[in-house]
């Protein structure tokens, strides 16, 4: 890693992806992507995907891919989080991508912690219009599915559905963010112009899950890389 390389946050799901893919177009060598999974279940922390599917997606993409296991409590949580990203820094990583839409508190969470780490915070994202964000998600080529919701919002017709603009406009109609920021639905992105191939989920089925939110989620049970036609 050179003097000036950034880390990206994946999460697997279509904004991390698009903040990745506007830093490196506006210049910003990003040498690895790092993701934070649950010690607990070993799945990502926010959408809930499996180790094994977020590293063939970094695969495709052509990076590596750092999963570091962390805790639910939100104190330890932070400090996981500075160990992390302090590896980094130790081989020259001074700057790391976030793809925060619109929520305050979480920009805040991030501006202040990459300060305590000395680190530039890069939010490719920050205060667009969430229906442009995806339509700009969308037109550059990208692919995505939904692979989670929350059950008193949106019903289990919508899991496994491609994002498109006419799911857009549905979300929009049902008075969900479009990029689902408020954390009313997450993706799983599986194609787009910086994957050598695409992803296809073979076998999948959607299951409820009970917890502090009701949760309709797709359960991946298999998947494999294929050639683009």
């Amino acid at each position: 890693m050179d003097a000036s390389s950034a880390i990206s946050s994946w999460s697997g799901g279509k904004d991390s992806c698009l903040a990745y893919y506007r830093a490196v177009k506006q210049g910003v060598n990003v040498s690895s992507l790092l993701t934070f999974v649950s010690r607990e279940s070993k799945r990502g922390c926010f959408h809930g995907l499996q180790m094994p599917l977020m590293k063939l997606q970094a695969e495709l993409i052509g990076l590596p891919l750092v999963c570091e296991e962390v805790s639910p409590d939100m104190q330890k949580y932070e400090e996981e989080f500075k160990v992390a990203v302090r590896k980094f820094m130790t081989r020259g990583v001074n700057s790391m991508v976030f793809g925060d839409v619109y929520l305050l508190e979480h920009q805040s969470w991030v501006e202040r912690v990459c300060k305590e780490l000395s680190i530039a915070a890069i939010e490719p994202l920050w205060n667009n219009p969430p229906r442009e964000i995806v339509e700009e998600f969308l037109n550059a080529g990208f692919k995505a599915i939904i692979v989670s919701a929350k059950a008193d919002i949106m019903g289990k017709e919508y899991i496994g559905r491609t994002i498109d603009t006419q799911l857009i406009s549905e979300l929009e109609a049902k008075g969900v963010c479009p990029c689902g920021e408020n954390g009313e639905f997450h993706t799983v992105v599986v194609d787009g112009p910086i994957f050598k191939k695409r992803l296809k989920i073979t076998k999948a089925e959607p299951i409820i899950k009970e917890g502090f939110w009701r949760h309709w989620f797709l359960d991946i049970k298999e998947y494999k890389a294929e050639d683009k036609n």
